[in-house]
């Protein structure tokens, strides 16, 4: 498994980028790995009612939530969804929130 090096933590990852060691997740973790995600600057509150509600689902559920889930659920549309996270919500956002790999992601 690859190795990446975030804000001086080391991080066990897959060969898509996502963590490997769910509960080696932070918020610094996330704000480090964003640049990674093409998102420039500090996460806004937007992207954290997002990957909060993220981690939650995957907390109760076991799983990602669909994305149309995410846009019912958090009120934002899918054009909104690919501002705030560039390479994708089941990429960029999943990755983020330090989950694992959803189902049919590529």
């Amino acid at each position: 498994m690859p190795i990446i090096e975030l804000a001086g933590k080391t991080y066990e990852v897959d060969e898509d980028g996502f963590l490997q060691e769910l509960d080696k997740w932070s918020e610094e973790f996330a704000q480090a790995y964003a640049s990674a995600e093409d998102i420039e600057g500090q996460l806004t509150e937007e992207h954290w009612k997002l990957i909060n509600y993220l981690r939650n689902y995957y907390q109760q559920f076991g799983i990602a939530p669909m994305i149309r889930k995410i846009c019912k659920d958090c009120g934002v549309d899918m054009k909104k969804l690919y501002e705030l996270f560039p390479t994708g919500p089941a990429k960029g956002a999943c990755k983020l929130a330090g989950l694992a790999k959803p189902t049919g992601c590529v």
